[in-house]
């Protein structure tokens, strides 16, 4: 075994969505996203992909974070060993301490390729798993409330046992699309809403008061993503619990938010977490506080989607439901085979690393311009 890098590769690529997605505010019907390949000296391969969110500024950009991870990282880490993978974050965070989504990136490639070293999953590279399999959360637009309906009855009957509610268009439009999701599934599906900072925490009080009847699981960021008070706010006036996402962007925002008492709720990914490892530290933090997390970002490509699936089954305080549901929104793949979440839920995935293998022929084909 020799686990000294011998090659960085780093991939733009800009993949197609299934149609026109909303997401804070930000409407895109392509996901512009960075997919790493690392070579050991023996040949071994570890593999990831990053993708930001549709509301990313600079330097946040995939285009960004490619050219960095190509021109600046690349070169300094070539030679270092994929299995000090402590020592070798911090050499890249402080080549690019403003785009911690490079560092996230290459992380997720070593640990990749740390497993496949040790020929173990990912999952057992992390400790190993408490779960045999994952459950998936659909997903439900800012759509009038007959259309709302019949996507809730599609995802119910494709097998999912939750679902998010998009909301932030208006409370009482927001109102009508919960109560008809509602009546459409019954007790048979939890249902969460998800205000992508929209609404501040005033508004979100009075969207509060009007879907309180309808038995809701959860409010994803009900205020802006700076105001941890109007967070905590809404958690105390509510009456429904409260999950911070766009507020928690790294371990140290997830400490502020326990301590605020801000979320009976977190989720975060890979990325927003700075790396898998990272992540596991954060699932640490709130289990320790507890708080349950909700793992996923919501247009991954499969390595990062696997990566996400591998990280929740560690942890028996990850919600059922994971958000890692990237691979049903966009039209193909860059590796070999494809992940199939459709049925909402799958068996945890054995093989050594990630257990994917990237498709040359489709990373040119989607290649970032």
């Amino acid at each position: 075994m020799n686990s000294r890098i011998a090659r960085v590769e780093i991939f733009g690529v800009a993949m197609p969505l299934t149609g026109a997605f909303t997401s804070a505010g930000v409407t895109k019907d392509v996901t512009k996203c960075v997919v790493v390949r690392l070579t050991a000296a023996d040949g071994t391969v570890g593999i990831s992909s990053i993708e930001p969110s549709a509301a990313v500024t600079s330097p946040g950009t995939a285009v960004e974070l490619a050219a960095t991870m190509r021109e600046r990282i690349a070169p300094a880490i070539v030679g270092l060993d994929a299995l000090n993978i402590n020592a070798l974050i911090e050499r890249v965070v402080r080549l690019a301490p403003a785009q911690p989504g490079a560092g996230a990136g290459i992380e997720m490639a070593c640990v990749e390729l740390a497993s496949r070293l040790l020929g173990v999953p990912v999952h057992t590279y992390l400790g190993g798993a408490k779960l045999d399999a994952v459950q998936f959360n659909g997903w439900i637009g800012m759509l009038p409330p007959d259309k709302a309906a019949a996507e809730a009855k599609r995802w119910l009957a494709a097998g999912f046992r939750s679902t998010k509610i998009k909301v932030g268009g208006g409370i009482e439009a927001d109102r009508d699309r919960v109560a008809a999701v509602r009546a459409a599934v019954g007790n048979a599906m939890k249902l969460r809403v998800d205000a992508n900072c929209l609404y501040d925490a005033d508004t979100s009080l009075k969207l509060c008061a009007m879907v309180r009847p309808y038995d809701l699981q959860l409010f994803e960021q009900p205020a802006p993503k700076e105001d941890i008070a109007g967070l905590a706010r809404v958690r105390r006036e509510g009456g429904i619990p409260v999950m911070a996402d766009e507020t928690v962007s790294d371990h140290q925002s997830l400490v502020a938010v326990i301590k605020a008492g801000a979320a009976d709720y977190v989720k975060f990914g890979i990325k927003q977490a700075g790396g898998i490892l990272q992540a596991a530290r954060m699932l640490a933090t709130a289990e320790a506080a507890g708080i349950p997390c909700v793992i996923g970002h919501g247009f991954g490509l499969d390595p990062s989607t696997i990566a996400e699936i591998m990280l929740a089954a560690t942890s028996r305080n990850v919600l059922a439901g994971l958000e890692c549901v990237g691979p049903l929104k966009v039209r193909d793949t860059v590796t070999k085979t494809r992940l199939d979440i459709s049925s909402g839920s799958l068996p945890l995935p054995q093989g050594p690393g990630l257990g994917l293998e990237l498709d040359e022929a489709k990373l040119e084909r989607y290649r970032l311009p």
